[in-house]
C-alpha cells in the first residue's frame, strides 16, 4: 500500500483496531485473573503467554485489515522475525507494561500504532484492567472511551503553573528524579506503560520525561494519541521524534512528551 494513506483508511482502520485491542485485552485479562508463567527473553526482559497470544491475535487482525502493510511487533522482533518496511508500517506492543502485569498492577496496555513517513498517524491504546480505551487518527480526532460509554473527545490542557509530571513506575532513574526535583512546584504521578501518554492527551498530566531507552513499539500508539490531542513529543536535544530506525530492537533515544506550550526543561 502506498503512502500517503487516505484519511478515510485511518478512520476506518482505527475503529476496526479498537475491536482488536479489546479482544486482546480480554485475552490478557484471562491470564491476569487465572494465572501465568513468567519466562525470560534473550535480553533478560520478562515475557508471558499473555504477551505472545495477544500479539498473535493482533497480527492476525492486521493481516485481514491491511495485508500489504508490514507489522513490527515486540515478540516477533524478539524472535528475529522482522519484515522489511517502507514508508508505512504498523508497530505493535500487545502487552506494554509486562512488569506491571506480573506485579498485578493495572496499568498495562495494548498498543497498535501506524507509522507513515516516519511519523505516528494512528494510535489505539487500551488499558484492559481499567477498561479505558484511547484512540486517534488525525489532528483533533483523539478520543477516550470508558467501558461501554460514549467515546468522548480528548485534548491536552493548558500548561499550569505547577505541572503534573508523570514518570515510569518500573524505570524511574536518577535523571528523571533530578528533572522532577528541578521544579519548585510540581505534582508527580507514577504509572507504567503507554498509559502515561494518554494521561497527557486527556489533560490529566502535563509532562512525561524519559531518559532511558525504549523501543518504537513502546511509544508509537501513545505518541499518536498525544499528537492528535494537541500534545508534543521530542528527542531530548529538541529534534523530531521519528520512527523506522530499524535494528533488532528499533531503539528510541530519550524524549520529552508534554501537552501545550514550549518543550519543558528544568524549571527556572
Amino acid at each position: 500500500m502506498k503512502s500517503r494513506l487516505p484519511a478515510s483508511f485511518r478512520k476506518d482502520a482505527t475503529l476496526a483496531l479498537t475491536g482488536a485491542a479489546r479482544r486482546a485485552g480480554r485475552l490478557i485479562m484471562d491470564y491476569f485473573e487465572n494465572g501465568f508463567v513468567v519466562e525470560k527473553k534473550a535480553d533478560a526482559s520478562p515475557v508471558t503467554r499473555a504477551d505472545q497470544d495477544a500479539e498473535q491475535l493482533i497480527i492476525e487482525a492486521l493481516a485481514k485489515l491491511a495485508p500489504d502493510i508490514p507489522v513490527i511487533a515486540e515478540e516477533e522482533a524478539a524472535a528475529g522475525r522482522l519484515p522489511a518496511i517502507g514508508d508505512v508500517f504498523f508497530l505493535v506492543d500487545a502487552l506494554d507494561g509486562t512488569r506491571e502485569f506480573i506485579s498485578k498492577r493495572t496499568e498495562f496496555t495494548v498498543n497498535i500504532g501506524l507509522i507513515e513517513k516516519h511519523e505516528p498517524v494512528l494510535g489505539v491504546v487500551y488499558a484492559p484492567a481499567l477498561d479505558r480505551l484511547f484512540y486517534a487518527f488525525e489532528t483533533g480526532k483523539a478520543f477516550q472511551q470508558s467501558g461501554t460509554g460514549k467515546a468522548l473527545p480528548i485534548h491536552v490542557r493548558p500548561a499550569p503553573d505547577a505541572p503534573v509530571i508523570i514518570a515510569s513506575r518500573s524505570h524511574r532513574d536518577a535523571q528523571t528524579q533530578e528533572f522532577i526535583d528541578s521544579f519548585a512546584r510540581a505534582e508527580t504521578l507514577s504509572a507504567g506503560s503507554s498509559l502515561k501518554f494518554c494521561l497527557l492527551a486527556s489533560g490529566e498530566a502535563d509532562i512525561y520525561p524519559r531518559f532511558a531507552p525504549t523501543s518504537e513499539w513502546d511509544t508509537a500508539a501513545g505518541h499518536a494519541v498525544l499528537r492528535h490531542a494537541g500534545g508534543h513529543m521530542r528527542r531530548l536535544d529538541g529534534g523530531p521524534f521519528l520512527y523506522g530506525k530499524t535494528g533488532a530492537r528499533y531503539l528510541n533515544p530519550g524524549f520529552m512528551a508534554w501537552g501545550r506550550g514550549k518543550m519543558p526543561f528544568k524549571s527556572a
